[in-house]
């Protein structure tokens, strides 16, 4: 066998390999001028992309606005709109499981991260979310804990472990890497649950697709 058929035949099994892959979905809730949230995003996608059985989609609410008005029930989407959503939604239903990344805001979550739940519904369904969570003393922990509850409602399941930075702005170097070693242990474990779940519900929802 040539060296051109070896390249070729690893390739095909590197691309089967990649589609079998579980998709994560990460959406950065903040979306405020200034805000820390691309830092903890980029820490946590370096750990999505050490693994081979997960396969990140990065979902930046700046990048992809989606529109704040609602249509009437039964009413038709202006066109903008729909294409605001045609950006994000196909995403969503593609992916088998989702990490938040979300700052805490007065007690809760932000704003665009709760439009953006809002805006979907069965895209959630029979899979599961993990959180990273980030602030000040609380470390965000009060946004997930609002999330979980929301997320419940949309036939999702929470993963109990979650990331939290306290402090954030002095838990990271500058070059992007966590300080403590523990953050990055405890990226692992929560990514280890996040597997098992979207594997299993993966599985689930291929042999009997869910109905809410």
């Amino acid at each position: 066998m040539s060296t051109e058929q070896k390249s070729t035949e690893q390739k095909a099994v590197e691309q089967k390999a990649a589609e079998q892959n579980l998709k994560v979905a990460v959406l950065v809730g903040s979306t405020r001028e200034g805000r820390f949230g691309p830092v903890v995003t980029d820490w946590l996608l370096g750990h999505l992309e050490a693994r081979g059985d997960l396969t990140a989609d990065r979902i930046d609410l700046v990048e992809t606005p989606l529109p704040t008005t609602f249509p009437s029930f039964g009413g038709e989407l202006p066109p903008g709109d729909a294409e605001l959503l045609a950006a994000v939604s196909p995403r969503l239903e593609a992916a088998d499981a989702f990490v938040f990344v979300t700052p805490e805001y007065n007690h809760s979550f932000p704003a665009p991260l709760k439009n953006a739940i809002d805006w979907h519904n069965r895209q959630w369904h029979g899979k599961p979310v993990g959180f990273v969570s980030y602030g000040g003393l609380s470390g965000g922990l009060r946004a997930v804990e609002q999330l979980r509850v929301v997320m419940a409602e949309l036939n999702a399941a929470t993963i109990r472990n979650t990331v939290s930075f306290h402090g954030a702005a002095q838990c990271f170097d500058t070059d992007g890497k966590a300080i403590d070693p523990a953050a990055d242990a405890a990226a692992k474990t929560m990514l280890d649950q996040l597997t098992w779940w979207a594997q299993a519900l993966r599985d689930a929802r291929q042999t009997r697709p869910f109905a809410a």
